[in-house]
């Protein structure tokens, strides 16, 4: 998650029933259900961002796979959208303050969102020591040499911006 967020309002849909769809909706989750909620998706409404789930929940979810996986919806333990019961507020309450899931394509290129350039530098600066703290705990143990070869920052449409790796690489967390 990041200290500032992504500066986009997130919305969340939970699969879960009883006290803990409760729980989901009282840490401010936009959609709550759970057979209700896979219908309306089996029909084509799909009107959130982040899909957050329970495990006794899955069973029903894993029909949705065709249409959830596409978007990139689909709930998942390794994203951390699968969730066990009594962790079902904080995931719902990451998601909405901005938490962002980085991974490498195939040419090994990370695009991540960091904020909007209405955000002050301050604020742009704590996003971006966040995610190079996160990446370079991340590293691999056996991955030897330099870890990261190049950085930039950039706007969506905008040229980029050559970042010193060496200082990129030795931004930490206080």
């Amino acid at each position: 998650a990041l200290p500032n967020g992504t500066g986009r309002a997130v919305r969340v849909a939970v699969f879960a029933k009883g006290d803990k769809a409760k729980e989901a909706e009282a840490a401010g989750a936009d959609l709550i259900g759970a057979e209700d909620l896979a219908e309306k998706v089996q029909g084509g409404e799909i009107n959130f961002d982040r899909c957050i789930a329970t495990p006794d929940m899955m069973g029903k979810i894993g029909r949705l796979g065709r249409i959830l996986g596409r978007k990139g919806l689909m709930p998942n333990p390794r994203t951390g959208t699968v969730v066990q019961p009594e962790d079902i507020a904080k995931a719902v309450e990451d998601s909405k303050k901005g938490r962002v899931e980085y991974r490498l394509d195939r040419t090994g290129l990370m695009h991540t969102p960091i904020g909007k350039a209405s955000f002050d530098a301050d604020q742009l600066l704590d996003n971006l020591t966040m995610l190079m703290d996160n990446i370079v705990r991340a590293r691999p143990s056996g991955v030897k040499g330099q870890f990261i070869r190049a950085a930039y920052l950039s706007s969506t449409m905008g040229p980029s911006v050559a970042m010193d790796v060496a200082m990129a690489s030795e931004l930490r967390v206080e």
